[in-house]
Order: C-alpha cells, then sequence, then structure tokens
C-alpha cells in the first residue's frame, strides 16, 4: 500500500481544500457579484514563446520556469538547478505590449519554488478632450497622456510525491489592474496543479482560479460622469468574479532517426463562466481543444507548430464556417542558453475577411547548474 509523508499529506490536503473551497463558494459568491465572462482573460494569453509556437499546449509538457504559469507542479521537471525566462510580445500591431518574467529554484531534490511577473498594457494614450479651449481653438500643450495595464504577480510551490513522477503544485496570484486616473483593481486568486511522468507520457491537470479570483475595482465616479453621454451608464465599485477553469494535457516524446526527436501534445480547456464560441459548448461549460507538436535535433534546435481556439464564424453571405488559431515556431538552446521565437495568428478577422493579424513572441531562458530528480530528457 502506498505510503505517503507528512509534507506530502499536506500537500494532498491543501489540494483537497482548495477544490471543496472552489466548489463551494462559487456559487454564493456568483449571487452576490459580478462574474463576467472572460474576466482577467490577460491571463491566459499564454506565456513563453515555446509555449505559444505549438498551440500553448505545455500543462503536461512545461519544464522550465514557465511551468510557475503553466502548471506549476511541472516545476519539479527542471534540469537545472536555477532557471529565468523572458518574454515579450506586441499585439495588434504594436499597439498591445504583453511582457512576461518568471525564475524558479529548487529547495531540495523534491521541493521547487517559482515567481512569475506579468504585464499586459496600452502605453502612451492621448486625451484630448482638452485640446479646443473655450474660445475653439487648438492647444497641444493640454493634451495629457495616461496607460492602461493589467499586473500579475504569481508565487509557486511544487513538490514531487509518493508515486514516482507524480508531482503536485499551487500558485498564488496578486492582480492589479489600473485604468489611468479613472479605476484600478486589486485581485487574488489560487492555481493547483497536478504532473504525471510514467514511461514516457507526460499527464498533466492544472486548475485555473480553483477558489474563483475575486478583483475589486475602486472607480473614480466624478471623472466618469464629467466624459459620460447623456442617459449612459457610469460605473461604480464592484467585485468581479473569475470562475474556474480546468486544462488536461497528455504529451509524449518520441525518438526519430538521425538523433531528431518529436514531441506531440493535446490539451483540453474547460471554462465554466457560461457558453462560448468553441468546438465543444453548452450553457454549463465550454472546452476548447488544442494540439502542438516540436521536432528537435539534438536537443539543439527546434521547430514547432500549434493549432487551436476554432470558433465559428458567419460570414456576410450567411454562410458559416471554423476558423483557428495557428501558431509556429523555432528555437535554438546552447550551454543552457534558450532562444525561442514564436508567430501566432490572431482570431480578429472581420466577417467575410480572410486576413489575419499576425503576432511576433520572442522569449530568452536561461538555466545554470544541474538538478537531480528532473524530468530525463531523451538523447
Amino acid at each position: 500500500m502506498l505510503q505517503l509523508s507528512a509534507a506530502n499529506r499536506s500537500w494532498v490536503a491543501f489540494l483537497g481544500l482548495s477544490i471543496g473551497l472552489g466548489l463551494a463558494t462559487a456559487p454564493a459568491a456568483l449571487a452576490q457579484t459580478n462574474a463576467p465572462k472572460y474576466s482577467n482573460e490577460f491571463l491566459n494569453l499564454g506565456a513563453g514563446a515555446r509555449s505559444l509556437g505549438m498551440g500553448k499546449t505545455q500543462v503536461s509538457l512545461a519544464d522550465d520556469a514557465t511551468a510557475g504559469y503553466w502548471n506549476p507542479a511541472a516545476l519539479t521537471n527542471m534540469r537545472t538547478k536555477y532557471d529565468g525566462v523572458l518574454m515579450h510580445s506586441e499585439l495588434f500591431s504594436g499597439v498591445v505590449k504583453n511582457d512576461y518574467a518568471a525564475f524558479a529554484m529548487p529547495l531540495d531534490e523534491k521541493s521547487v519554488v517559482g515567481v512569475t511577473l506579468m504585464r499586459l498594457g496600452v502605453d502612451n494614450i492621448a486625451d484630448t478632450r482638452a485640446l479646443v479651449n473655450e474660445y475653439g481653438y487648438i492647444q497641444y500643450d493640454k493634451i495629457t497622456y495616461f496607460s492602461v495595464a493589467d499586473y500579475a504577480l504569481q508565487l509557486s510551490y511544487a513538490r514531487q510525491l509518493g508515486p514516482e513522477g507524480m508531482s503536485v503544485g499551487g500558485s498564488g496570484k496578486f492582480i492589479y489592474r489600473n485604468v489611468g486616473s479613472y479605476a484600478n483593481a486589486y485581485g487574488f486568486g489560487v492555481d493547483v496543479g497536478l504532473q504525471y511522468n510514467h514511461r514516457g507520457w507526460r499527464l498533466g491537470l492544472m486548475a485555473r482560479d480553483i477558489t474563483t479570483t475575486f478583483t475589486a475595482w475602486s472607480i473614480d465616479v466624478d471623472k466618469f460622469k464629467a466624459n459620460t453621454a447623456p442617459g449612459e451608464e457610469v460605473p461604480h465599485n464592484s467585485t468581479e468574479l473569475t470562475m474556474p477553469r480546468l486544462v488536461l494535457g497528455v504529451g509524449r516524446q518520441f525518438k526519430l532517426p538521425a538523433q531528431f526527436t518529436a514531441l506531440v501534445a493535446a490539451d483540453l480547456e474547460a471554462t465554466t463562466d457560461g457558453q462560448r464560441n468553441t468546438l465543444i459548448e453548452n450553457k454549463v461549460v465550454s472546452v476548447n481543444p488544442r494540439a502542438g507538436i516540436e521536432i528537435g535535433y539534438r536537443n539543439l534546435a527546434f521547430l514547432r507548430g500549434g493549432v487551436g481556439d476554432y470558433q465559428k464564424i458567419v460570414a456576410i453571405d450567411q454562410s458559416q464556417q471554423w476558423k483557428g488559431q495557428y501558431s509556429l515556431g523555432a528555437g535554438v538552446a546552447f550551454s543552457g542558453l534558450r532562444v525561442d521565437l514564436a508567430l501566432s495568428r490572431l482570431a480578429v478577422e472581420k466577417l467575410g475577411a480572410t486576413s489575419q493579424t499576425n503576432s511576433l513572441i520572442v522569449s530568452l531562458g536561461y538555466g545554470l547548474g544541474s538538478r537531480t530528480g528532473g524530468l530525463p530528457s531523451i538523447n
């Protein structure tokens, strides 16, 4: 019979408590607060060019500092003692800046901690409301600028459990959102994850916002009133609730001839904030499947591809078709340094149009030292 240590039993108890709290408090909180669809969606854009090049299929695959974001339990897969990742991407022709940084290190042979920072923002927005003075003249010195940005800090912990290849992890995330001097918000949530590696198979389960994530908005009502049209609703202080989502992932690495390898993965992401335009949908749960592949050569050079986020589009002629988000990526790794690029096609096209906006993602990673107990690689 399997015996768990005191530390392992504590982690199992923590997971059970977290899941229980999430299921118990969600209905009550929903009745008292606002639970909009796509709440705190900036937290779901992804992290790391490697993962984004593979269609965001990382719940079962992550093996570096990005695991703190994708699945904190996978932090135990790290092969190095210290690992850091930086990422920058620009969306909508550079209007929106997306920045990410992560660092992870072991506490002992079975435990790893990590920290993650994220920012999504639009900077230097021109406020031209006072551009024309009371005499009808333009005064350029009256133009002011402000920014709209979302920030998140995640603190993660992972530990290997009794069965070989089994790990559990959790993250506490702190959120700050700012809309110039008009409004700001503070929030907190918890993510938990499971990871299991067995005979080349990698399985992962990630529960985001498992206890539901609360974000409290503070609104400067007077500033909004000064610029709203007659009859327009003015927002007030409120609490926004982010409902839980579950991601189940499976992956496997294969040896190919001539020192090539193939890493394939698939994820199923289930959201609970209402019916979405996904391949599998109903009023309770919407499921979004994704798939990705990485071809490697001697663990030095990599080519990647991914597909997911399919949505049904109704064209001007009322015909319906499914449109997905495709991605490509490439990377190199040497002496602990990793350089990755990804090209992701955003699903923002107009009805009836055929063009899409491309997003270029660049990330740098560096691992230092070797760690016992990490995920073994296929050479």
